[in-house]
């Protein structure tokens, strides 16, 4: 495919370009696109999991091919208090990712194991100095960090691990943080995928990126031991090291596309475009969000598709607020081993609006609900790291990132 017969490319095919093109797949079969990958196959190794209220109900379709296993509910785990929820809960997986796309678009517009060095509004230059022209450019690069942007990371190691009997799990324990805490807020995640196969990931709120693969392998046998599960096998394994976003500067993060500081920066996706929950780091539902609106541009040309971008991550950085308030609490004024006591006491407030926090939408009578009361961290800690005290935040532009969660 020459540049005249591309009319989108879009860098990266994890998840929130590959949402992106099959947006584009189904809702403008006319519009000529190219969606390249630097790996082997679009979305890497990776699970996606999301609540059943984070999708609105006319986008579930753009999902749902992506979905492998669902749940009717899930649990949590505290030292002081464990409860069932009812939401839904969903996971999705880079394989049937990987699938949807190669049903959805032709061969020829699918291109693997091609870097990238440089981006514009409407041409792409690749490592070996190919230059391919577009009407327009999307950025869905994850990797690289978060420039300008302070906080911590949550960083994590899964593993799917093969049973020699059933594991007991009804449904899957989004948080177990009766674990010992080590590096921060952390916590036991598990997924029963079937009942002799689970899904264990070891997660860490932790005020650095650096991720120790063989502890969090043996952390992982331990708890599965402590559970009482003899591990047959470990079929597959997972890591990542997500940002959670306590303060920035959005403006030097992305410089408006219609100054000169901008000029011909193109459309940025996903993580390149701080398009997370800046607390829970889940990118499936903004990805989901943002792939139908791109798709429903009149106007696809660079200059077009990167004003409209600017402006839908704008909005999302204002509405975000909030919950960066809550990181600065987090990670600020909270004693690491502490940190727990945040989460724990979230979780006895009422479900409806457990689900709106999650889904990045928490009402004004939400937030004051969240605040009121003995808070979990000392007063004069919390007022010092709102006020700019406090445990210094981490600088988030230099580590990589992993997965999207």
């Amino acid at each position: 495919m020459n540049g005249r017969d591309i009319d989108i490319a879009i860098v990266g095919g994890g998840l929130a370009g590959g949402l992106i093109a099959l947006a584009l797949a189904r809702l403008r079969p006319d519009v000529r696109l190219v969606l390249i990958e630097s790996g082997d196959r679009f979305g890497g190794n990776h699970f996606w999991s999301f609540f059943a209220s984070d999708i609105a109900a006319d986008q579930v379709w753009l999902v749902e091919p992506l979905v492998a296993a669902r749940w009717q509910g899930y649990e949590v785990r505290f030292p002081a208090h464990a409860r069932q929820l009812a939401n839904a809960y969903h996971t999705a997986t880079s394989d049937r990712l990987d699938a949807a796309l190669r049903a959805a678009l032709p061969a020829e517009a699918l291109i693997t194991r091609t870097r990238v060095s440089q981006v514009g509004q409407g041409h792409v230059t690749l490592a070996d100095g190919t230059v391919l022209r577009a009407g327009g450019v999307i950025d869905a690069r994850g990797g690289g960090g978060l420039p300008h942007m302070a906080g911590g990371w949550q960083k994590f190691a899964g593993q799917m691990l093969k049973l020699d009997a059933p594991h007991g799990l009804a449904r899957p324990i989004v948080m177990d943080a009766t674990v010992d805490q080590i590096d921060g807020y952390r916590f036991v995640y598990c997924l029963p995928f079937s009942e002799t196969e689970v899904f264990v990931e070891d997660t860490y709120y932790a005020d650095d990126p650096a991720l120790d693969l063989p502890t969090l392998r043996a952390r992982i046998a331990a708890y599965a031991q402590a559970q009482g599960w003899r591990v047959a096998a470990v079929t597959r394994e997972e890591t990542g090291v997500l940002p959670v976003i306590g303060a920035g500067d959005f403006t030097a993060f992305w410089p408006d596309p219609a100054t000169a500081a901008g000029a011909d920066t193109p459309a940025r996706a996903g993580a390149r475009a701080a398009l997370v929950h800046p607390l829970t780091s889940y990118s499936l539902p903004d990805a989901v969000r943002f792939a139908r609106y791109l798709a429903g541009q009149a106007n696809l040309s660079g200059a077009a598709l990167a004003s409209a971008s600017y402006a839908w991550a704008g909005s999302h950085w204002r509405r975000g607020s909030f919950y960066r308030m809550l990181t600065k609490m987090l990670f600020g004024a909270a004693e690491p081993p502490l940190r727990y006591r945040m989460l724990e006491r979230f979780y006895r407030l009422p479900e409806p609006l457990i689900e709106r926090f999650y889904a990045g939408r928490s009402t004004a009578f939400d937030r004051m609900r969240i605040l009121a009361g003995r808070p979990p961290v000392p007063i004069g800690a919390a007022m010092a790291s709102l006020a700019g005290g406090g445990r210094p935040l981490a600088p988030l532009g230099h580590a990589p990132l992993g997965n999207e969660a």
